[in-house]
């Protein structure tokens, strides 16, 4: 795997790039001098959490023949000082799910996703606790 990262300023702004050329922006809090023209880093890991884990818990579904209709997630997380390190030590996500879904198939493809599949959660696992719950609309 390879990604690529050409900076667009003289500041933190960053356009990213991987196999697939769609443009991710990447930049610095307005704090540090960055332009808020892009995600923070720490906040693409925990979108990479979501997608990773939304990624196989509509393929565990589609293989249940489970009709979703509506996805969201919300993932939040809190961060603790560790050494130079701001670490994630607490992360929740929550899933909200639509459609005429059988409560358990959703239980288990979010915890076979989490526990078993998903690689950006086995990483996040390393220095934080993931938690989860969902709701069905």
């Amino acid at each position: 795997m390879e990604i690529n990262l050409t900076r667009i300023d003289q500041d933190f702004h960053f356009e990213a790039k991987g196999a697939a050329g769609v443009a991710v922006n990447i930049d610095g809090a307005s704090e540090i001098g960055g332009h808020n023209a892009g995600a923070r880093p720490m906040e693409l890991l925990l979108m990479g959490l979501g997608g990773c884990s939304a990624i196989d818990i509509i393929l565990i579904l589609k293989k249940q023949r489970q009709p979703l209709e509506r996805f969201d997630i919300k993932v939040s997380a809190e961060r603790q000082k560790v050494e130079e390190f701001n670490l994630f030590s607490n992360i929740h996500i929550h899933f909200i799910l639509g459609g005429q879904l059988d409560e358990e198939k959703v239980s288990k493809a979010i915890a076979l996703s989490l526990e078993k599949y998903c690689s950006v959660a086995a990483i996040l696992y390393k220095t934080a606790t993931i938690t989860h719950s969902f709701e069905l609309v």
